[in-house]
């Protein structure tokens, strides 16, 4: 297919590759409708402790294939489409990282966003590009934006629907690291290794949290209280050896 969402599991790791080469990874209709169901999926999957979101080649997402969306979403709202899937994504319960190379720009941005952690390579570019197709940017995706960027370069973005680069990015608070050219993939997986031996309980506490849900500090203390991990954690930086962590989500 000239079109698909491709994913492989290993080593703890599940990579979701969008894979649109004709069109810059744009996503089609299928491809936004295709997504919450794979991400459930891999959620479900005990092997699964990070997800890595990248694209297929030299660009990660330039948006979405409009002419796909106006012609095959039928009734559907295009907007809505990316949103479930941009939720989808944000509800994820496990950490996720965007890989970005090329243009990460419209959908391939509100995707970028929705991930918890952005790594990019060198001479990558950025943009929310609504305001060239008089479109209403979805309130849960422009706070999401503003939560990282700020509304000044919320408002910077969403008006002129400008490119910025990497650079520009990274100081703007859109991108955690910016890699250079070459070095994204082993930053990648020597990053995504650091994660699978932290604790599970304590990275999705913390996302919760982060993303702004506060009426579950109850829940959490519980599922603290119920878990070896705190007295595993101690022991092992006592004996210094690498934490064995066994909770799940």
């Amino acid at each position: 297919m000239d079109a698909q969402l491709l994913h492989t599991v290993a080593d703890g790791v599940a990579t979701v590759v969008i894979s649109h080469p004709a069109k810059r990874n744009a996503m089609t209709a299928a491809m936004w409708r295709a997504l919450p169901e794979l991400l459930t999926g891999l959620a479900d999957d005990p092997a699964v402790r990070v997800l890595v979101l990248t694209g297929a080649g030299p660009t990660f997402c330039a948006g979405a294939d409009i002419s796909s969306l106006t012609g095959d979403a039928g009734a559907e709202d295009p907007r809505a489409l990316a949103v479930t899937a941009e939720e989808a994504l944000a509800a994820f319960p496990k950490p996720t990282l965007a890989a970005i190379r090329g243009f990460c720009v419209g959908g391939g941005s509100q995707l970028a966003a929705a991930c918890d952690l952005r790594f990019a390579e060198e001479g990558a570019s950025f943009g929310v590009t609504p305001a060239k197709l008089g479109i209403v940017y979805p309130a849960s995706s422009t706070r999401r934006l503003a939560s990282l960027v700020g509304p000044a370069w919320a408002k910077y973005l969403l008006y002129s629907a400008e490119l910025i680069g990497a650079e520009t990015a990274l100081r703007a608070g859109f991108l955690n690291e910016l890699l250079p050219a070459g070095q994204l993939d082993k930053r990648v997986v020597e990053f995504t290794r650091i994660l699978e031996t932290r604790s599970q309980l304590t990275q999705a506490a913390a996302k919760e949290f982060a993303d702004g849900r506060t009426d579950r500090d109850a829940y959490w203390e519980d599922q603290a209280a119920g878990s070896a991990d705190t007295a595993e954690g101690v022991a092992a930086f006592l004996e210094r050896r690498a934490p064995r962590f066994t909770w799940t989500p």
